[in-house]
């Protein structure tokens, strides 16, 4: 056995318990004791000491809460806020290390120091070298030197039996403590407490993993779906690059061809219009007076006019006439009558009645009006007397008369002679009137000629015309398919991108058969029918999400793969941390066995002891066997169970005495003593804290109990707290502990001879 290259330097207490001022306690020597009366505050340096090594029980600090370790004042000193203590240990051989190297904290001094502050509220605040840390560092710190909160090297007042009476089960924990196994105890929990929470996330992860298939396998039928519309679209593609090439062509062929028609129908139309137009002017010519119409117009006029003329004279020759036959009527009455001579005065007036009459008469073109008028003019003249003789006057009367019948006879004869010049003339226009006619009907047949060919003309363009609304037809047809197009197009941009215009590089020679596009086209709408029942326009969506969930699916089946490989690993460490605990505890039992015969010997002056590993009933099942599903409750009864325990097996000296609790309190304290003694020299602790255990030792068992301290101190630093003589003899520096009216303890030192005195 070697001793740690480790020391307990100094404790420093502030406002803990009792010790409501800064209070240190130096160790430097081996042995070093504290005394003082009851109630002083002796056991609050052996609590502070637990304190500041990470106890968590309150039951231990003899205290509730967090409060109840903080100074309550006295009538002359405050209270505190806090309670504070600091060990100190000297690390000039760097033997302190940490588990986890990432935490931050330099261990390269000569010198560690751990406090642990509590404060009113209850909460706690580690540090190590001033660093504040967790509570689980200060232990896996204290663990790399064989130091926990608790266990056999800090033995209180009233527990030196404790390892006597407590369960197999506990005294194999302290065994395995002092044994220095706490840190596979600790690493085989930790394994455990991560064990539990892998299978809990494998738990999570499958579950997960389960409410993921159902989507999954959805998203795997709407992505098949996809695909195939993926081929349907690429089909359509295909189709539509055909279609549009085709269509594009016919389309292209159509309008050209219609443009050539149009463009010869539209020479023809206005060539045609230039014909009708010129024949039309012609025709407007001809039906315009022509020069025989004016001819024989004018000759009309002429025949009218000498017609009038000739009517006019014939009027006036048959009134004249008619006068010159009453004068000729007269003559011949008056040749048969007497000759009557009638004066001047009388003729003259008949004369001027007569030529009264003779005016009034040519006044008049009716025959009877002019007869009515010779009748008046009778009967003036039958008024004469003809009877009597004519005078001179009269005679001068008749041959007025007769002159004036004469004239009469003359202006008749020119009447005649005119007529007859007017009748000639007559005849010779209508000889004229004739020839025109026969011209004017030669000229109307050329007419009808004209107008034949104005008609053909007119029906010639009525067909042209006619052929323009048929190509007019065509062309609303071609633009219905042109606008088709376009909208098949952009339909078709919409359906598969704009990619569909690499139709224009197909070349296509000549268009194809209408009915053949028409099937085509019939074929490209059933495939979108059913590209709109798959649903195509949310196709990147699904495929997106049914990526992201088979990439989830595959990382919770990877997470699954890590978490079984990370419980299989953390089974295997555990295993491998059990077997190594149970080759070391063997191993340590073994030697605990060999030194607590020697101990429980010197004790006892003979007799035996030793400890034996014992299989119990376990309580329950380990929390990660709960999750552990591939378990059998019924396989492998020594695992699952039982659990390892120790019993202490003694026989004392000229006694039959093999039950614990059958021994006296002296024996079963030297017992206990002798068991942790034992343990001591098998894995010396860096220090043992003994809070009198010997109280209940006579003086010559103090002084083998004074002896075992001084062997023990050769491997480990004792701090022995007493009111045995003997034991204070031991010890090279006694510490004493007073409480004055203030109600706060107080340290006093004194070295071994003033201690060796003070005992005497």
């Amino acid at each position: 056995m070697v001793r740690l290259n480790m020391t307990l330097k100094s404790i420093e207490l502030a406002g803990f318990k009792s010790f409501g001022r800064k209070s240190s306690v130096s160790f430097l020597t081996p042995i070093t004791a504290i005394v003082g009366p009851n109630g002083s505050g002796k056991s609050n340096i052996v609590e502070s000491i637990r304190f500041v090594l990470g106890e968590q029980s309150m039951k231990s600090l003899r205290g509730k809460g967090g409060v109840d370790l903080i100074f309550k004042g006295s009538k002359s000193t405050s209270s505190s806020n806090r309670a504070m203590v600091t060990i100190t240990f000297d690390n000039s051989k760097k033997i302190f290390s940490f588990t986890n190297s990432g935490l931050g904290v330099s261990l390269d001094y000569d010198e560690v120091s751990i406090s642990r502050e509590v404060f009113a509220d209850g909460a706690n605040r580690y540090s190590i070298n001033g660093t504040e840390v967790r509570l689980k560092d200060v232990i896996d710190l204290l663990s790399s030197v064989n130091i926990g909160s608790s266990g056999h090297h800090i033995i209180s007042q009233g527990e030196a039996d404790r390892v006597l009476n407590a369960s197999n089960k506990d005294r194999r924990s302290m065994i395995e403590d002092a044994l220095g196994l706490k840190i596979y105890q600790y690493r085989i929990r930790e394994a455990e407490r991560k064990l539990d929470k892998t299978i809990l996330n494998m738990k999570e992860v499958q579950a997960s993993r389960r409410e993921v298939a159902p989507h999954l396998a959805f998203l795997k039928k709407q992505v098949q779906i996809v695909e195939k519309a993926r081929e349907m679209k690429e089909e359509v593609r295909g189709l539509y690059k055909t279609y549009f090439s085709s269509e594009s062509t016919y389309i292209r062929t159509e309008t050209k061809r219609l443009t050539e028609i149009r463009h010869e129908l539209d020479q023809k139309i206005r060539l045609l219009d230039e014909r009708i137009s010129d024949l039309e002017k012609d025709k407007h010519e001809d039906k315009a007076e022509s020069e025989y119409e004016k001819k024989i117009k004018e000759f009309d006029n002429k025949i009218v006019d000498l017609r009038s003329v000739k009517d006019e004279l014939v009027r006036k020759l048959g009134r004249i006439e008619g006068v010159i036959a009453s004068i000729e009527r007269e003559f011949s009455r008056k040749d048969t009558i007497k000759e009557k001579v009638i004066p001047e005065s009388e003729w003259k007036t008949i004369i001027t009645n007569i030529q009264n009459k003779i005016d009034e008469a040519l006044k008049f073109e009716d025959l009877s009006e002019i007869t009515n008028i010779l009748h008046k003019l009778k009967e003036e003249l039958n008024t004469l007397d003809l009877n009597s003789p004519r005078s001179d006057e009269e005679n001068t009367i008749n041959d007025k008369i007769n002159n004036e019948y004469e004239e009469m006879k003359n202006v008749k004869d020119k009447i005649v002679n005119d007529i007859d010049k007017i009748s000639e003339e007559e005849k010779s226009i209508i000889s004229e009137i004739s020839s025109l006619r026969v011209l004017e009907q030669e000229m109307q047949v050329n007419l009808r000629s004209s107008e034949r060919v104005l008609y053909e003309a007119h029906r010639e363009k009525n067909e042209v015309v006619s052929s323009q609304h048929s190509l007019h037809f065509e062309e609303e047809k071609l633009l219905l398919i042109k606008n088709a197009f376009e909208m098949e197009l952009a339909e078709a941009g919409t359906l598969i991108g704009r990619e569909v215009m690499d139709y224009a590089r197909i070349e296509v020679p000549h268009a194809v058969e209408r009915q053949t596009q028409e099937d085509l086209r019939r074929k490209i709408e059933r495939i979108k029918i059913k590209l709109e029942d798959a649903g195509s326009s949310n196709g990147s969506d699904v495929l997106k999400e049914y990526k992201d969930t088979e990439e989830r699916d595959l990382f919770l089946a990877n997470e699954i793969t890590d978490l079984n490989k990370s419980i299989e690993s953390l089974r295997l460490l555990i295993q491998e941390l059990k077997e190594t605990l149970d080759t070391e505890f063997k191993g340590g039992v073994e030697k605990i066995n060999k030194q607590f015969q020697e101990f429980f010997s010197l004790m006892f002056g003979g007799g035996s002891a030793f400890l034996s590993v014992v299989m119990e009933h376990k309580k329950s099942r380990t929390q990660a066997d709960e999750y552990d599903d591939s378990i059998d409750i019924g396989k492998e009864e020594d695992e699952l169970g039982f659990e390892r325990g120790i019993e202490i097996n003694v026989t004392l000296p000229h006694k039959k005495v093999r039950d614990l609790h059958m021994l006296s309190g002296g024996e079963r304290s030297l017992t206990s003593i002798a068991l942790l003694f034992a343990i001591s020299q098998v894995n010396p602790p860096p220090f043992l804290v003994l809070d009198e255990t010997d109280a209940a030792l006579d003086e010559a068992n103090s002084r083998k109990y004074g002896d075992m301290l001084e062997n023990l101190s050769k491997y480990s630093q004792l701090i022995v707290v007493t009111h045995n003589r003997e034991t204070m003899s031991r010890a090279n520096v006694l510490y004493g502990v007073t409480m004055d009216s203030t109600g706060v303890s107080k340290l006093l030192s004194i070295h071994l001879e003033d201690a060796s005195a003070y005992a005497k």
